[in-house]
């Protein structure tokens, strides 16, 4: 785990405000070609990185749309391949085009074609200066030949060591790189007259010129075990895929994932800070039955702010949940500042870092969308998952949840907190991965039970290591109270290291199998593991009037004011000076059109401060009664403190005009014309009042 730990500095880039209503969702984009690109970014894709941007990267360059959101890409391009973060240069960049002016330098030379478009210089800018270099150039029976030599480059999805080589068709011709297949022995030699399709004589003839010839023309591999003399396919697969498949090998391209999808809502300070994370999601319901989603987020670094002798971090996550239509369900904000001391930050050193937080969500279908932010850092990571909350009444299974450790009495029960589900506080891991002889604590959720499962059904678990079962367990339904939580543990001692899996099957009185679901784990061969430390924070008890306001937002954004007004309406009587409960109930009246309730939830906040809030719903209802002059009222103390506002102006020039008084009206919607032209049915109502008068 990275910790970093920054001086405190003044930032110099100007922060831009993250928009709440932009979509987090990539949409429909038209393909796109190099030659629709400006030139600097033709030429960017073209030649400055043709042979090192993988076609991931390539896809997405080409979807974005304007030339902001490409040099943030090529941003993040450069960064996510330093070699060295912490220091100014970005080393490999630097060594890029140091390749890059290197080959046009020399392997230019004998043709039209600059080096860097060479096959020489292909192969050097993409994995850079050979070990050894060998040159044939100067033998009569065998054409010009340069052989490369590298090695220690596994890393980069390549052998441990092989060969490259390049020669001359024509003698005066460019080097161009040679094929064990497509090239054979036979094109290597000057005046070979025999079977082209026959490769002992050839490499006999290449043998007696020199064994390093003869050898790199069937196989650039060295020690290849080799069952007939016949070209090697495995060095065709070196030179077609792996080599220009190295430069990207190790990248990790979800960033450019990342950036496309949040482009329009991440500051730009962040746009180039993509880091990666673990996550976990899953949804349980409480005991009244409403469904929360719990998560969890461990991104691959944690920075913190060294003032004095403090360190601070401040993590900020904004959520978006939208419906498969891709209308937005509920938005959320959350921030958590965290400061330490220097013995606390010792203590957390050495281990990841897990954010574990929960949210409350109706039944549905949906996609979540979740946004990070170290704020210290401007680094971002984010998840993307599809939720599925069932009816409370369905009968349903939860996805199970595996923990390493578990606190049976936690001190935060009866408050809402990630994975705190009854008195236990669990602790997973994203992965699933335990220590041999670790206890692996298992939970999930059954609801809904039908009558033939409730009385003389049964839960059936079972451990698979490779699809063998190791060890299985039955529980009565009837042994578990309430038959809604079920917890269980399992003592891995004696588990060898390996891939498992649990299966776990809910039987009817009958024993047939009505729900059943599996999840993976993984037994480390290693003998101690890193936890993490866990920065998960309690939320209010589920009788708090936040979850009511919140549940009804959500109902009213899936237009179901039905749903929505009582759960509006619980939390404003719970907390009737909330300006924010008031709102929301307001907004659920007037969608019922319900405008004298609308009224009289307002008007105690309409005697103070709290009004400007309250002024353009106090004038709709009023203007929805009837009460024309009271609306005016309402909508001029709106303009007054805000400023102007087509609606509000239309809207005073439709109170006027009923009230009879054209003049005023004409007044409101010229003004409101010259603010927006593009009105034509205002447009012709005010030809028509203007001849009429």
């Amino acid at each position: 785990m990275e910790y970093n730990i920054q001086v405190k500095k003044k930032s110099v880039l100007l922060l831009l405000i993250f928009v709440l209503g932009m979509s987090l969702f990539l949409p429909a984009q038209k393909k796109k070609s190099p030659k629709d690109l400006p030139p600097q970014f033709r030429k960017w894709l073209e030649e400055d990185v043709v042979y090192i941007i993988s076609q991931k990267e390539r896809d997405i360059f080409l979807q974005l749309e304007s030339d902001r959101e490409r040099n943030i890409f090529i941003d993040a391009f450069w960064k996510i391949r330093d070699s060295n973060p912490d220091t100014p240069e970005n080393e490999f960049k630097i060594e890029h085009f140091r390749r890059i002016a290197y080959a046009n330098q020399w392997y230019g030379r004998e043709s039209p074609t600059p080096g860097w478009r060479t096959d020489m210089g292909k192969v050097y800018i993409r994995i850079g200066e050979p070990k050894e270099v060998q040159k044939f150039e100067n033998l009569p029976e065998v054409r010009p030949i340069i052989i490369w030599f590298y090695d220690g480059m596994s890393e980069y999805g390549l052998p441990g060591s092989f060969y490259v080589a390049f020669f001359k068709r024509d003698i005066s011709g460019e080097y161009r790189l040679y094929s064990p297949i497509n090239d054979g022995p036979q094109n290597l030699l000057v005046h070979y007259a025999g079977d082209m399709t026959e490769y002992l004589s050839a490499f006999e003839q290449l043998y007696a010129v020199d064994p390093a010839i003869a050898t790199v023309s069937l196989s650039l591999i060295p020690g290849e075990t080799m069952f007939s003399l016949a070209p090697s396919m495995a060095s065709e697969v070196l030179i077609r895929q792996s080599i220009p498949a190295a430069p990207y090998e190790k990248v990790k391209t979800d960033y450019a994932d990342k950036l496309l999808r949040y482009k329009d809502v991440i500051e730009v300070d962040y746009t180039s800070n993509y880091i990666d994370s673990d996550a976990l999601v899953k949804v349980f319901q409480d005991p009244a039955g409403q469904s929360f989603v719990h998560y969890v987020l461990e991104p691959k670094s944690l920075k913190f702010l060294q003032v004095q002798n403090r360190y601070r971090v401040e993590i900020q996550v904004n959520g978006k949940i939208s419906d498969t239509q891709g209308q937005t369900v509920y938005q959320f904000d959350r921030t958590v500042p965290l400061d330490i001391d220097e013995d606390q930050l010792a203590k957390i050193r050495p281990k990841t870092f897990s954010f574990q937080d929960l949210f409350p969500l109706v039944p549905g279908q949906y996609k979540m969308n979740l946004l990070w932010k170290n704020t210290i850092s401007k680094e971002f990571t984010s998840i993307e998952a599809d939720l599925l909350i069932p009816d409370p009444a369905a009968f349903s299974m939860s996805s199970p949840v595996l923990a390493f450790k578990v606190d049976k009495d936690s001190k935060y029960k009866g408050l809402n907190k990630s994975f705190l589900l009854g008195n236990i506080q669990f602790v997973p891991s994203p992965r699933n991965i335990f220590l041999p002889g670790e206890t692996l604590y298992l939970f999930f959720q059954l609801h809904g039970l039908p009558a033939n499962v409730k009385s003389g059904g049964s839960v059936e678990y079972t451990i698979l290591k490779e699809d063998v079962k190791v060890h299985s367990l039955t529980r009565s339904l009837t042994d578990v109270p309430g038959q809604t939580n079920f917890f269980e543990e399992f003592p891995l001692t004696g588990y060898t290291a390996a891939h498992y899996q649990i299966k776990i099957a809910v039987l009817s009185a009958e024993k047939q199998e009505k729900l059943s679901t599996q999840i993976p784990f993984d037994i480390t061969p290693i003998t101690s593991l890193t936890r993490p430390w866990v920065l998960s924070l309690p939320l209010p008890p589920s009788n708090d009037p936040s979850f009511a306001n919140i549940l009804g937002l959500q109902y009213l954004n899936k237009n179901d004011p039905d749903k929505a007004r009582p759960l509006l309406e619980l939390a404003f009587r719970r907390d009737p000076n909330s300006v924010k409960y008031a709102l929301d109930f307001c907004q659920v009246l007037a969608k019922g059109k319900d405008y004298q309730g609308v009224k009289q939830t307002a008007f105690p906040f309409l005697k103070d401060e709290r009004k400007y809030d309250f002024l353009q719903l106090a004038g709709e209802a009023s203007q929805a009664l009837g009460q024309y002059a009271e609306a005016i009222a309402y909508f001029k103390d709106y303009l007054a403190h805000f400023g102007t506002n087509i609606l509000i102006l239309n809207a005073i020039g439709e109170c006027y005009f009923q009230l009879g008084n054209t003049a005023e009206a004409l007044v409101a919607w010229e003004r409101s014309l010259k603010l927006e032209p593009n009105q034509p049915a205002l447009k012709e109502r005010i030809r028509v009042l203007k001849e009429k008068k």
